[in-house]
């Protein structure tokens, strides 16, 4: 398309700021009263001119004005194409394709779900103002915290309090029988 070529933009450029100039002053069409030209991609070939269109309509009536827009468009094709001929001065007027461009329309879309966004991140903030805690801020435990961190902290105090022989005793004799030891 017109990205690759230099020539093939520069006609783009051209052929819109033709017909949107046209539109205005030459074809006097009632049904072309809010279009508006919004791209033009030419082939490299310079063979094809696709010419993307939008239209602020009536609420409530786009569908019907946009129909009849295209057909206005679609009767005035030969002679766009033969204005667009006369001021480009090209040995060859590319054909015009007229397509309907749906970014706007999908724009506003998207900027009423950022809406509907922004409104449920407000009524957040507005409920974190006063928001507590169901029970404490922090709920972990953490070790500096804990009454008996210290009695664990040192190994040296653990090992001087055991007492071998308070735990098992020595009243205690283990006997071995002369069929359990095999050494």
């Amino acid at each position: 398309m017109a990205g690759t070529n230099p020539r093939a933009a520069r006609i783009a450029a051209l052929i819109q700021r033709v017909i949107a100039s046209s539109m205005e002053a030459q074809l006097h069409d009632k049904r072309l009263a809010n279009v508006t030209i919004t791209e033009v991609r030419v082939t490299n070939d310079l063979q094809i001119a696709k010419i993307y269109w939008t239209q602020l309509g009536h609420e409530g009536k786009e569908d019907g004005e946009r129909k009849r827009a295209k057909q206005a468009l679609d009767q005035a094709k030969g002679r766009l194409r033969s204005l667009v001929g006369s001021k480009a001065g090209l040995r060859l007027t590319p054909q015009l394709q007229f397509v309907f461009d749906e970014v706007p329309g999908e724009a506003t879309e998207i900027e009423d779900i950022l809406a509907v966004a922004r409104k449920r991140d407000e009524e957040l903030a507005r409920a974190r103002e006063t928001a507590q805690y169901a029970g404490d801020a922090d709920p972990y435990k953490h070790p500096e915290e804990r009454e008996d961190a210290d009695d664990f902290a040192d190994d040296d105090d653990f090992d001087d309090e055991y007492d071998e022989d308070e735990d098992f005793g020595d009243d205690d004799e283990v006997t071995v029988e002369d069929g359990d030891a095999e050494a």
